[in-house]
């Protein structure tokens, strides 16, 4: 990193009213934490701001809307002491310094007030203790008390104060620091990761709300691996997600084995994350082959199989987002469909017929190409033969994708015989044949065995009825 002035990390006109409130009010005021931090790395704009006022935040947030322009509104949090306001692209809290202790069943502390270096103390990561002073008279100067800045240039995740009681006091941080490391790239201090190991039993009174939001950033990650690696390695991925530690580890019958499944869906992760900044479709590639632990099989005839893997995962899927806490949505049905398609296209790939792939666009509808996405980032084979072969047999599946749909209109599949006709036809009133009859002409189509059109739905109809012992009623 070269020199760096800091001033020019406070050229947004919010602080110049800061400066000025504080000198008002005749008090101090510093921004720390984040922004800071990601202006060093110049990890791009900042849109949200932390001010610590040596006083009453509330105070300061108050008096620099009076001064500003536009006259915010300021959210006060009294629980808290802090105050929010925001001021045209920027969101700025304001709290006062204070000290923290903790109860041993909550990650929130008693809080009462304090000096910057109290403040700069209660701070998760050096990287996140630094400050910039908003003063008159040393503005833009920097507050370094823990070496944040030696452990930028040494990619480095440390503590300011005992890792054992930082991660104790507040087993977030555990997760955070985990999240950070994966972000930035960094290394997490090796004090600090055998804190982790030591305090993981810890992350039990955090709410999985709080634990998704960090899961969720790491996810997010250009290389999400690096966090599933370590939260493997302290113990933590355990207690959050056992179905994917459960895929861990190679078994061996009769000189047969299985590939390390844990291993593989990262290699996956990360694959896909080249080529998608979709959360959700990152979430399948993690969650692919949760349905191996439970369904793997050592078999004398055809050795390890994982029969129906596919579908035990797509219920597993379920359990987990419910227990987790994430969203019941339509999010958490695509990560289902996602899951329970996974292997049809590696199966179509060997055998391309125009049925199947009239089936596979049916079934997936609009999530086609995110289904091929994800079967091509599952392909981690380390031989250049096989990876050539694998990715060449999916571009013939979406050069065949393409081809049907452009003649076939599978997308948009509607039978033309609607339960209205079959009732008019036959003289029903609702019945289960009406679902057999639907059933059987939409199994025809996409079988090939008659086109998607009127005439020849109709007969087909007329003849399935026939043999459910169905009356033609000729008069319609």
């Amino acid at each position: 990193m070269h020199p760096i002035d800091y001033k020019t990390a406070l050229t947004h006109p919010v602080f110049s009213y800061i400066t000025r409130a504080s000198r008002e009010l005749n008090l101090q005021s510093y921004v720390i934490g984040g922004f800071v931090r990601d202006f060093i790395l110049q990890r791009g704009t900042a849109k949200d701001i932390d001010v610590v006022a040596i006083g009453s935040g509330i105070t300061l947030a108050k008096k620099v809307a009076q001064l500003l322009p536009n006259k915010p509104k300021v959210q006060v949090f009294k629980t808290y002491g802090t105050a929010m306001l925001r001021y045209k692209d920027i969101e700025i809290e304001f709290v006062g310094a204070r000290k923290e202790s903790y109860a041993e069943d909550s990650r929130n502390p008693e809080v009462s007030e304090g000096t910057l270096e109290d403040d700069q103390n209660r701070r998760d990561f050096t990287i996140n203790a630094l400050a910039l002073s908003l003063n008159e008279d040393s503005f833009g100067e920097l507050l370094d008390p823990f070496g944040g800045i030696d452990a930028m240039h040494q990619k480095s995740i440390r503590t300011p104060l005992d890792p054992d009681i930082t991660y104790s006091d507040d087993p977030l941080r555990m997760m955070r620091a985990i999240r950070f490391a994966t972000q930035l790239n960094f290394q997490i201090d090796k004090a600090s990761l055998d804190a982790i190991s030591r305090n993981k039993e810890r992350i039990d009174i955090i709410t999985k709300e709080r634990i998704i939001v960090e899961l969720q950033k790491i996810m997010e990650s250009p290389v999400p691996s690096i966090g599933f690696l370590l939260l493997e390695q302290t113990g933590l991925l355990e207690k959050i997600i056992p179905e994917l530690t459960a895929l861990k580890g190679v078994d061996e019958v009769e000189g047969q084995k299985h590939k390390d499944n844990f291993y593989h869906t990262l290699e996956v992760v990360d694959n896909i994350s080249r080529n998608t900044e979709d959360v959700w479709l990152r979430w399948a590639a993690l969650l692919h082959d949760i349905g191996k632990a439970p369904t793997k099989r050592f078999d004398k005839k055809n050795g390890w199989t994982f029969h129906a893997h596919e579908f035990v995962g797509s219920k597993m899927v379920f359990k987990l987002f419910k227990r987790l806490k994430m969203p019941l949505n339509n999010k958490m049905k695509f990560v289902q469909k996602m899951v329970l398609l996974s292997s049809r296209p590696i199966v179509l790939a060997t055998d391309v017929t125009d049925s199947a792939v009239r089936r596979l666009i049916f079934d997936t509808g609009e999530d086609l190409d995110s289904l091929m996405t994800l079967c091509e980032a599952d392909i981690t084979t380390k031989n250049p033969a096989k990876f050539k072969k694998y990715h060449n047999n999916f571009k013939v599946v979406r050069e065949k994708v393409k081809e049907v749909e452009e003649r076939d209109r599978v997308r948009d599949f509607q039978p033309p015989i609607s339960g209205e006709l079959i009732m008019e036809t036959f003289d029903l009133k609702p019945c289960r044949e009406i679902g057999q009859i639907k059933e059987a002409i939409k199994e025809a189509i996409l079988d090939g065995k008659i086109p998607n059109e009127y005439e020849p739905c109709f007969q087909f109809m007329v003849e399935k009825g026939q043999k459910l012992g169905l009356t033609f009623n000729k008069l319609n």
